[in-house]
């Protein structure tokens, strides 16, 4: 069994539309574990191409001169090599060829086919790229600086967000019968109660739960960490799937996967499509479906409640009061406090 193999079962797997999932990771788990008992031969070291050898230095710069997460690094790479392939194929990159209207022209082909936010992420990458290509000397212009913008207005929509009855819908209808919709009915009271981001949740270790004074420690943007109070509901939901629900490994993350390797969620893609699916079970129907929905509701939630922007803002950890005053443009009776009369009348 060699590399070979495995490419050419994949290949039939895609071709039958059998599930594919988990495959490649099992296969090379599997290669690892014949080669370790001596039952196929090691694998030959590939040279890494030219384009790669870049690749691998741009995510090294990230890492140590930046100290980037591993989930941006990730995204800057994909656009990255998106764009040495375009340019240069599978040759050598000669950088000295690289015009602005390479550049412009890469952006404004892939920009589209995005939403906003992955557009931005398009743009932010290619930006560190050629940044990072002229302060290496490998290009002679800051090629940066031709990057076009991706146009987004500040408060030109309102945050996506459900109503109180439409999360308890969400919450009613996780099924709590089994080990894995204890899991998710724990991970969604986090998201509801507490409006944690995806990644915090994905971060929290067994470590971060204060149970005797009911407090709970997050790992937020930047790495900052922050306390929060631990609601008896989310607490009693957390101690359940710990005692009875998560599987034993030598992982400290609270929430683990269900599906082997037993290890805590890689990334929020895990926490989001498990609201997906909530949503999709409750039979809530909403523009946005990502965990964030639940944080937006919780912050609204909050507001018509009387919740001072203040208060919302330290309750979700906004670094700046921008980030909050987003949700001042649906709080609609606040709003009508501040309207003047229309000159002429009501006519």
């Amino acid at each position: 069994m060699t590399e070979a193999v495995t490419c050419d079962f994949l290949q039939r797997v895609i071709k039958g539309r059998y599930p594919k999932d988990a495959a490649p990771a099992a296969l090379r788990r599997l290669l690892e574990m014949l080669r370790q008992i001596g039952a196929t031969p090691a694998a030959k070291a590939a040279r890494p191409s030219p384009s790669e050898r870049l690749t691998c230095a741009y995510e090294r710069f990230l890492f140590k001169e930046r100290a980037l997460s591993q989930e941006t690094v990730t995204g800057h790479r994909c656009f990255v090599r998106k764009f040495l392939s375009e340019k240069f194929g599978s040759g050598p990159p000669n950088l000295s060829k690289l015009r602005p209207l390479d550049v412009t022209a890469f952006v404004q082909r892939h920009a589209h086919q995005h939403g906003p936010a992955q557009a931005r992420n398009l743009v932010g990458a290619m930006r560190s790229f050629l940044r990072y290509l002229h302060y290496r000397g490998l290009v002679h212009r800051d090629l940066s600086l031709v990057v076009p913008k991706v146009a987004c207005w500040s408060f030109s929509v309102g945050p996506k967000h459900l109503a109180p009855a439409q999360v308890r819908q969400v919450l009613h209808h996780c099924d709590r019968s089994t080990a894995v919709g204890r899991r998710d009915y724990a991970i969604l009271l986090l998201l509801a109660r507490l409006g944690l981001r995806a990644g915090e949740v994905v971060r929290l270790n067994l470590e971060d739960i204060d149970w005797e004074n009911a407090r709970i420690t997050v790992c937020g943007k930047g790495g900052k960490w922050a306390q929060l109070p631990l609601p008896a509901d989310v607490a009693r939901a957390i101690a359940r799937y710990l005692r009875h629900d998560r599987p034993r490994c030598a992982s400290r993350r609270v929430f683990l996967r269900n599906k082997a390797p037993i290890d805590g969620f890689k990334s929020g893609r895990a926490i989001s499509s498990i609201v997906k699916a909530a949503l999709a079970k409750a039979g809530v129907v909403s523009a946005r479906k990502g965990a964030h929905l639940l944080r937006h509701s919780l912050a609204m939630d909050m507001l018509r409640r009387g919740a001072s922007f203040d208060e919302i803002g330290e309750v979700l950890r906004h670094k700046c009061s921008k980030s909050t005053s987003i949700y001042a443009k649906v709080d609609l009776q606040s709003l009508r406090t501040l309207t003047l009369p229309w000159p002429g009348g009501v006519r």
